[in-house]
Parts: C-alpha cells; structure tokens; sequence
C-alpha cells in the first residue's frame, strides 16, 4: 500500500472525528482555539493508537488468516464504510460544550473504534505502521482542529457530508484492495 492510498484512508478515518468536532465548534459561543487543539490532540492521538493497536493484533494472528486477508480487509473497509454512510443519514447528536477528560477519551474512542480494524488490515497488508498511523494521526488532528473552526463559523451543514464521504472512500479503497488481490488491478 503507498502512501497516496494510506492518505485517502487516512482522511476516510478522520471524517468521524471532524463530525464530532464541528459539532463540537457547533456548541461554542466563540471559537476557543485552545480546545481545537485539545479536541485535534484527542482524536488524532487515538486515531493512531488504535491502527497500531489493531496491528499489533493482525500480526499475532496473521498466520491463520494470510489466505483470506484481501476479503477480510474488503468487509472491513465495507462495513465500516457503510456504517459512516448511514450515520450521515441518521439524527444529528447534541453535544455539549463540555471539555472534560472524560468526555474526550469516550468521544474519541468512538470516534476512533473503526482505526482498530484498519490496523488490522495494515498487518496483512504488511503495511510499514509507524508511518501510516503518524500519517493517520497528524490529518486526524488537522481535520478534528479545523472540524471545530468550521463548525463554530458555518454549522452544521458539514457534518452529516463528512460522515457520508468519509464511508465512501473507505468502502471504495476496501474494493480497491479487494480487485488488487484478485487481479483486476495492477
């Protein structure tokens, strides 16, 4: 996997993230530039804790699974990527204007639950990990940053598209990987 095809997937894992944080912008009366960088911190942190996570545990297990690997990160990307799209659909969530350690780690995990099973992915891609969650942690924290900048200015126009495109880029680059295995793809 290259590094243009780990920055699509990147942004695909983010769009989470930057829904909850123009939300977040949303609930404040003015921008507080020191909570998006706590907010970008937050999820773009767990965003490249949890690939690594997941990682680790493909690797543990990749043994048993190295024959059907391509399928599993094909239903992987799919599921997660309709997930997103249907969340778009969806009622919006109220989220208030708290910024308390736990409300964070509990957003963040939630936000962040779908990169454990990218991590996954990346072992039986033999993807190289370090750079991959640097890469997926540091546009997590841009998008999560400027997610609470946006939501703060223009509202909540934003958040229900950032879910639904985030869901189809994963679910395409999950049919990408899947043709590449099969051989459609070179």
């Amino acid at each position: 996997m290259g590094n243009i095809e780990l920055f699509i997937i990147a942004i695909g894992l983010s769009m989470d993230a930057f829904a909850v944080a123009i939300s977040k912008g949303l609930s404040m009366r003015r921008m507080n530039y020191k909570t998006a960088l706590i907010t970008g911190a937050f999820f773009g942190g767990f965003q490249a804790l949890m690939p690594l996570l997941g990682f680790m545990l493909g690797t543990r297990f990749e043994s048993y699974i190295t024959s059907i690997d391509h399928w599993i990160a094909f239903i992987l990307l799919s599921i997660i990527g309709f997930n997103m799209i249907k969340e778009s659909r969806g009622p919006c969530e109220v989220i208030e204007d708290r910024f308390n350690l736990k409300d964070m780690v509990v957003l963040s995990l939630a936000t962040s639950i779908d990169a454990l099973a990218i991590g996954v992915t990346f072992a039986f891609l033999r993807v190289d990990i370090l750079p991959a969650v640097s890469m997926i942690g540091v546009i997590t924290f841009i998008f999560s940053f400027l997610g609470v900048k946006i939501g703060n200015v223009f509202g909540e126009c934003y958040k229900s598209r950032a879910e639904f495109f985030g869901g189809i880029i994963l679910i395409l680059m999950g049919i990408k990987i899947l043709l590449e295995h099969l051989g459609f793809m070179g």
